[in-house]
């Protein structure tokens, strides 16, 4: 048994970090995101701040089942995804799915930029928290992309034959080059 849990996002990363850490720690991937908002529905609740209503993906249930029975058996977790938005936002999802199981003080953020053994040496000599900053700018981008898509992409499909979807990027470039054609 390790004393060590380390989540990162990718199997490859998972293999090549745990040659660098050795025995000690059991290197593991979340193969990105664990949680999302429901598919079949809307999933934020517009009459309280917007919050969004996480569920566990169809995978990430398998895979959070898996870490979590590790994660109980270890003494520290290693928060280890990407250092972006996504990657901070994966940490705080893997967080509050593990949180049962492990006291809140045996969790840590480790954050890296690139896959060499020097660098992850570091970045585990100074772990640090969760950036709460960047997990609130993924939930924003979220929460916008489901709020455009989930509710525009029905109005669209019905209006114009072979459309998809709508999002908060198309939307708006959308508008421009409409707003632009009336003009000319």
């Amino acid at each position: 048994m390790s004393k060590n849990l380390v989540i990162v996002e990718s199997p490859a990363k998972a293999k090549k970090i745990g040659q660098f850490l050795g025995k000690d720690y059991t290197v593991m991937a979340s193969v990105g995101h664990v949680r999302d908002l429901p598919a079949k529905q809307l999933g934020v609740d517009v009459e309280n701040g917007f919050q969004p209503e996480y569920v566990d993906t169809a995978r990430g249930k398998k895979i959070l089942k898996e870490l979590k029975a590790e994660a109980k058996k270890c003494e520290k977790v290693f928060l280890a995804p990407d250092p972006d938005r996504e990657g901070e936002a994966i940490a705080w999802h893997l967080y509050e799915a593990l949180k049962k199981h492990v006291p809140e003080d045996c969790f840590f953020r480790v954050a890296y930029n690139e896959i060499t053994k020097p660098a992850i040496l570091a970045a585990f000599e100074h772990p640090g928290k969760i950036d709460m900053d960047r997990v609130n700018a993924q939930q924003a981008r979220r929460v916008l992309d489901r709020l455009v898509g989930f509710q525009g992409s029905p109005v669209v499909r019905k209006q114009i034959r072979g459309a998809q979807s709508v999002g908060r990027v198309q939307t708006v470039a959308l508008r421009l080059v409409v707003e632009r054609e009336m003009e000319i």
